[in-house]
Parts: C-alpha cells; sequence; structure tokens
C-alpha cells in the first residue's frame, strides 16, 4: 500500500554494522537532532519550538523526567533525544480520516511500529465499530456516550481497566484518579508498574518513601556515584551534563552495567569548546562489566567488606549514631552479611576479587555517595531485594539526609513520578482516599486494584471487558505479546486517548474508539483563557508546562477535558465533582489538589514561581523515616542471581539510541554501530563461535521459561541477526519491543510485580534450520 510515506518501509536484511561510538553527545548529536526536526516540522517550526524547551515561559520535555538546574538553564536546555520527541509530537504530518478510510486495520497491523508512528499526528476522534474492517469518524459527544453505556452496562466497575502513560499532567492525572474512584474501582495500571514499581517498593520499605532523595545540586558536589543498570547516554543525556560537572568538582563515577554504554565512557558536551573540538570528558573512573542479574550480589559483597574494614578499624566505616539512632534492624542485617560468601560473589558478578575491593574501598573513603539506577535493577527478579541492598549500602554509613548523598532511581517518562503523586495507582493508601472523600463527598473504593500484569490476566479470564488508556502504547510496553493482545481482544470496548497512531489502536476490543488529543507542545484554549499544565520531574521539583503550538486539528481536545467530559456524561449533571469548572479552568484543580495531598499548599501561586517548588521529602529533608518501625530498616535478603545454563543465554532487552520507550524514532543506533534497522541480538563473539554461530547469522530467539511443575514453557521472536559485542560472556542484549514477545506475563519480581525484561532464558535457533 502506498501512503506516502513508504521510505519508512524497511528491509532488516539491509542493517548495517559498523564501530560503535566511543563517546556520547557530540556535534554528530546536534546535527541529527536539527536534521529530525526540520523533516518533521521544518527550519522555523523547529526553531521556535526547540527555543522554549525546558525554558521557564516553556514547556516541559515529552520524554524523560531529568531535572533543569536550579536557577540556572542552557539557551539549548535539551539533549538529542528530547529533540526527538519534540520533533515526533510537533511534526506536521496529520493523520485524518481520509487514512483510516484509505487504510484497514488488518493492513495497518502489517506495519511496523516505526512505521506507523512516522505517520503524524490524530486528528478526528474515531470508532471501529464491531465487524468493520476501518476506523471511521465519530462526534466527541457521541464517543462518550459509548463509552459511558459500555461502563454503566458492567456488572461491577471492576470489570474496567484505566491505564496511565507517564506523560499525563498532573493535572489530567488528578482528575483522572477521580474519574475511575467515583466510578468505583481502582484498577489503574500504568507505565511505572513496567519500570521502577521494585525501586518505589524497596524504598517505601526501607526509607518510608519510594522517591529518590537527591537533587541535581547533590549530584554535583557528591564524593562517590554508582551508577548501576542505567544508560544516561540514551535514556537521560541530559544526566551527562550534570555528571560532568560532578567531574569538575572531583567526583568519582563507578559505572556497573553489562554492556559498555557510551554516555558513560565520555561524554562531548556540544555547548562547550572541548565538546565540539576536543575528545570531551571520561565520565567513568571506573567500569565494572557486572554480569546480567549479579548487582545485588555486588552490592552484599560490598556490604560484607565494609563490615569487615569496620571490625579492623572500629569506627572508621560505620556510621554508629544514625544507626543507633536512626535505623531498625541492623545486627540481624550484618550477620547476614558477614555470612556472604565472597566466592559466589566473583561468580555471580563476573568481577574480579580486586575490582570489589577497589570499590569498598571507594565506598569506605567517601563521605558523601549516590548510588543511582535505573531498569538493569528494577527488572530482575529479585530486583525490589537488589534495591534494598544499595539501600542498605548507604544507610550503614548515613548516607541519607545529608548534602551530596542519598537514593536517585533515575525515572523514565517525563511525568510519571508525578503521576504517582496524583493518585495513579492501584494501592493509594487511607490518608490520600480520604482526603479525596473529604474534598468532593464521594466514597472511593477501598479494595485494591489490578496493576499492568494482573489488568492482563483479568482481561485474558474474563474479569475485565473494558480497557480505557491514557496515552502511551500499551500493547506495545507490556511483556508476553501473544497473551496481552489476546487478552485485549477479549474486551467489549478498548478506547485509547492518544497524540499519534500505534500498535494499540489496532489490537482491539470488539468496539475500538480513538480520542486525539494535545500534546505537551500545543497551546491549550479553555473558555477562552490559555492553560497551564504541571509536572513533577524524577526529582520531586514540581513546574508548570506551556504548549505554544497550533494545534494539529481543531477537533484535539487536552487530555484534562477528555477526562472531564467523560465524567459529565458518564456522571450527569448534578454529581458533586465540578467537572465543568474543572475542564474550563485548571486552576481549580490545583485548589483542590492543595488540599488532598499533602506538600502541594497553596499550589498556584508556588507553581508560578520561576522554578515551581520541590516536594518535601522526610528523609532528606529531617531524617524522619514513615515506616513501619518509624526508622529507616535493613532488610535481610537472600542472596539471588541468574546462572546461565548451558547452551543458553540470558537476555536483557533494552532501548536503541534511536528509540524512547516504545516510541521508535528511526533506525539508527549509532552508539552500538547499528544502521537502518532494529531486529540485532548483541552476544559476545566467544558465545557466537561456542554456540556454533558466526557473525551475521540470521537467528530465531527461543525464550525458555520454568513452570511451577518443571515443564518448560517457550515463546520466539524470529529472525535477528547476531551482531558480535563486548557482553559478558553467556549474556546477550536486543531491542523491545521486538523482543517483548520472549518475556512471560508470570516471570515477574517479587514484591513488586515487574515484568522481568532485564532476565530472560533464550536460546538462539538458525534461521534458516
Amino acid at each position: 500500500m502506498s501512503t506516502g510515506f513508504d521510505k519508512y518501509v524497511f528491509d532488516e536484511d539491509d542493517v548495517v554494522i559498523t564501530r560503535e561510538k566511543p563517546y556520547a553527545a557530540g556535534v554528530h548529536a546536534v546535527l541529527v537532532s536539527l536534521r529530525r526536526g526540520f523533516e518533521q516540522m521544518g527550519p522555523v517550526r523547529t526553531a521556535r519550538t526547540l527555543a522554549r524547551l525546558n525554558q521557564r515561559h516553556g514547556f516541559d520535555c515529552p520524554g524523560c523526567a531529568w531535572p533543569e538546574t536550579p536557577g540556572h538553564r542552557k539557551v539549548a536546555e535539551f539533549c538529542e533525544n528530547g529533540a526527538k520527541a519534540v520533533a515526533e509530537e510537533a511534526t506536521t504530518r496529520t493523520v485524518a480520516p481520509e487514512f483510516f478510510a484509505a487504510h484497514s486495520v488488518t493492513e495497518l497491523l502489517e506495519q511496523s511500529d516505526y512505521w506507523l508512528g512516522q505517520q503524524g499526528r490524530l486528528t478526528h476522534p474515531m470508532v471501529l465499530r464491531p465487524g468493520a474492517t476501518h476506523y471511521e469518524p465519530i462526534e466527541w459527544d457521541d464517543a462518550y456516550s459509548l463509552i459511558a453505556e459500555k461502563l454503566n452496562g458492567l456488572s461491577s466497575p471492576d470489570e474496567a481497566v484505566f491505564y496511565t502513560s507517564g506523560r499525563t499532567s498532573n493535572e489530567a492525572a488528578f482528575v483522572y484518579q477521580l474519574m475511575i474512584r467515583c466510578f468505583g474501582t481502582n484498577n489503574m495500571p500504568d507505565c511505572s508498574n513496567m519500570c521502577h514499581e521494585s525501586s518505589g517498593t524497596a524504598l517505601t520499605e526501607t526509607i518510608g518513601i519510594g522517591k529518590g532523595s537527591v537533587s541535581v545540586t547533590d549530584l554535583e558536589n557528591a564524593d562517590l556515584i554508582l551508577i548501576a543498570g542505567q544508560n544516561p547516554g540514551t535514556n537521560h543525556p541530559r544526566m551527562l551534563s550534570t555528571l560532568e560537572k560532578s567531574k569538575a568538582n572531583g567526583t568519582k563515577v563507578i559505572a556497573i552495567n553489562p554492556l559498555p554504554e557510551a554516555g558513560l565512557l565520555r561524554f562531548k558536551d556540544p555547548q562547550k569548546v572541548h565538546g565540539v573540538l576536543g575528545a570531551g570528558i571520561a565520565i567513568a573512573d571506573e567500569f565494572l562489566q557486572i554480569r546480567i542479574g549479579g548487582d545485588q550480589a555486588l552490592f552484599q559483597g560490598l556490604a560484607k567488606l565494609l563490615l569487615d574494614a569496620e571490625d579492623a578499624a572500629p569506627g572508621s566505616v560505620l556510621d554508629h549514631q544514625f544507626l543507633d539512632s536512626e535505623c531498625a534492624g541492623f545486627d540481624v542485617w550484618a550477620n547476614h552479611i558477614r555470612a556472604v560468601d565472597l566466592d559466589t560473589v566473583v561468580e555471580a558478578t563476573g568481577l574480579t576479587l580486586e575490582q570489589i575491593h577497589a570499590t569498598a574501598e571507594a565506598l569506605a573513603a567517601s563521605k558523601a555517595t549516590i548510588i543511582c539506577w535505573a531498569m538493569g535493577l528494577t527488572q530482575q527478579t529479585h530486583g525490589v531485594a537488589t534495591i534494598q541492598d544499595a539501600v542498605a549500602l548507604l544507610l550503614m554509613r548515613g548516607m541519607i539526609g545529608r548534602p551530596g548523598a542519598g537514593v536517585c532511581p533515575v525515572r523514565g517518562h517525563s511525568n510519571v513520578q508525578g503521576d504517582r503523586t496524583m493518585g495513579i495507582w492501584e494501592k493509594m493508601p487511607e490518608e490520600f482516599l480520604a482526603a479525596l472523600d473529604a474534598e468532593f463527598g464521594i466514597t472511593s473504593p477501598r479494595e485494591y486494584g489490578f496493576d499492568a500484569v494482573d489488568s492482563i490476566r483479568a482481561m485474558q479470564d474474563g474479569a475485565a471487558s473494558v480497557f480505557i488508556g491514557m496515552g502511551g502504547n500499551f500493547v506495545a510496553a507490556t511483556p508476553d505479546t501473544e497473551r496481552t493482545e489476546a487478552a485485549l481482544r477479549t474486551c467489549t470496548l478498548t478506547v485509547q486517548v492518544s497524540t499519534k497512531l500505534n500498535r494499540s489502536h489496532l489490537v482491539t476490543g470488539h468496539t475500538a474508539i480513538i480520542l486525539p488529543s494535545l500534546g505537551r507542545t500545543d497551546r491549550d484554549i479553555r473558555a477562552g483563557r490559555k492553560q497551564q499544565v504541571t509536572v513533577e520531574d524524577s526529582m520531586s521539583v514540581v513546574h508548570l508546562s506551556r504548549g505554544s503550538l497550533t494545534p494539529a486539528s481543531q477537533h484535539l481536545r487536552s487530555e484534562v477535558a477528555i477526562v472531564c467530559e467523560l465524567a459529565r456524561t458518564l456522571f450527569g449533571s448534578d454529581h458533586p465533582v465540578p467537572w465543568t469548572e474543572f475542564a474550563d479552568d485548571y486552576d481549580r484543580i490545583r485548589d483542590s489538589i492543595a488540599r488532598v495531598i499533602p506538600g502541594f499548599g497553596d499550589f498556584n501561586t508556588r507553581v508560578r514561581q520561576p522554578d515551581g517548588f520541590v516536594l518535601p521529602h522526610p528523609p532528606r529533608d529531617e531524617r524522619r523515616f514513615h515506616t513501619t518501625t518509624g526508622k529507616a530498616n535493613f532488610v535481610v535478603n537472600p542472596l539471588s542471581w541468574v546462572p546461565v545454563p548451558a547452551g543458553r543465554l540470558i537476555l536483557q532487552t533494552m532501548r536503541s539510541h534511536d528509540q524512547y520507550n516504545t516510541t521508535i524514532y528511526g533506525l539508527d543506533d549509532r552508539y552500538r554501530g547499528v544502521k537502518g534497522g532494529r531486529r540485532v541480538v548483541f552476544v559476545n563473539a566467544r558465545d557466537i563461535a561456542d554456540l556454533g554461530f558466526a557473525d551475521g547469522d540470521r537467528v530465531d530467539l527461543i525464550s525458555e521459561w520454568t513452570l511451577p511443575d518443571s515443564t518448560i514453557e517457550e515463546r520466539r521472536a524470529d529472525d535477528f541477526r547476531l551482531v558480535p559485542y563486548p557482553t559478558p560472556v553467556g549474556n546477550a542484549a536486543a531491542y523491545y519491543p521486538e523482543t517483548n514477545p520472549l518475556i512471560p506475563l508470570d516471570h515477574v519480581a517479587a514484591k513488586s510485580n515487574t515484568p522481568v525484561s532485564k532476565a530472560v532464558t533464550v536460546r538462539l535457533v538458525r534461521r534458516d534450520s
């Protein structure tokens, strides 16, 4: 089929493998940013848009949640991937009703995620009726009525599932969870369930709050930063500018990761002379190339060595005053750690004993230590335990609530932390629910709802039959693709609130609706007034975001308006929540947030300060810990790691440098030397030879999942090119969502229920066999 965008149809056989880049950013990043902007927006719109990106009177990046430096913003306060994210959203291409009339859902399903995303912005509400092959236009009011009819026809509110993407603003998230709870359910899966749920679970149990405790200033003034299971060069590139300042201040950086990522090795800041003409700066002083799943073993081994050093020189390592006054469970935990076998630590990590000793010495010498982490830790079966052992390394030395020290879970999507603060969680505490009820005169349900994994199970089992997605691409973000798609197809109704076309619009229930929304870059006018939304970054700073571009269509509505108008249709005009007033004036929403959520007092005034305001964090601010013991908790966890079965590999799924989460910007991953394709699997050259393959062979990936009765269940993803790469022996890596079909829905992290996307047992099968 011809659409004018046939150039976005590509052949994986044409992929070219070159040398990986030894550094991140540089002039090349600027050129790529401009080229993508010009292609999608044209030069004038590109210049106008990028000039407002992450600026005080502009809009917040729709990409990652990395914060700005307090009191100082660069003229170009964005990174390459931020510029790509803006180009994707602010594109002048459109997907109008004529597009859907020309292409059936079946035809569109044959296209790649990249092709779908390149078609442009959605412009009209669309409906796919039962038995139809094509979407057709529908009026907004008719769409709301159809959704309300389906919801009100359910036997129980718990038969509906309401998903949220991390891009959703605070105001939209607040009214969305309010509508859902007024409807009568807590079924609120969100993208956090797939990424940092393990962080929130671990931190809440240990320090009493599921958020990081540090600021940009802390990072710039730390003695030592450990960066584990994270690739800032691709996933949070502006973090590299912060680390550059840290290095200038004398900070030691230790990178812990299975892959040698360019951004952790060297950074060339294109806004500085040495980043343009020179070699840039080295970020990591030490690179610990750890085996997949070996981080917990490393943290326990380091803790053992610190205890040994304290025993040899009492009072030289541990912060006894902090341990005695502010912590619980230390003695039991210390006894457990003293029994750890360092030979097992070496086997689990793949590191040398010398590397582990050197890292322990760096920890012992540091007066201010920060540990940063991301999906490499959270998406493991023992992800919660791993993070708790990382926290214990800090607690034993009093590295919480002091300048330059603390925990730093680096969040992904731009308001994923804010959405949780606003109440998007299936297990919100009683204090929040009681305050919500008092503010609006409602009765919120108290029974816990479904998270992402349990929502898929519920749809598959017939316990849920309506799915509503507020942004995102649920089909591409979740594990076990075949099972997820089958579950969604059992629904009577699927609804997607979206800016652009994606695969979730094509895997539908019996009836499907697309509601096109404004994006972060778009001007939002309600009742004759320009509206502003707010977001919360990865370090608990809340600030305004103001879109300024003319929307792609007059038929687009903001997420806030969509929720409020749907709620008014669903509940009627006599409902106690002032939905119409909320839709027309976002200040009214913020006034209610201020009365419901601690830390948001005088919200409308404080958020209009130049850099917004910082939410309270008791461990950081006062060394107070709202845990079950009232203290910071040491948690005893058995040592877990991921052995490699004979003839198999342990696969981690990851992003290309040309994507953000499920959005595919392009087909090049220059940091890893890939050009023109995505179905590649990175494998150590020794493993390729030992398994009887050669560079460039095409293979199918077969994952193996052992059931409770010892039966092995298999899943497959076909046709990947083998690429020799310096991974640890026994480990491999490939891009998602192409590899999501390999991840069993039931392979989840203990306590957090997060899919284990970073430790999948696979075997390689020759493509021609």
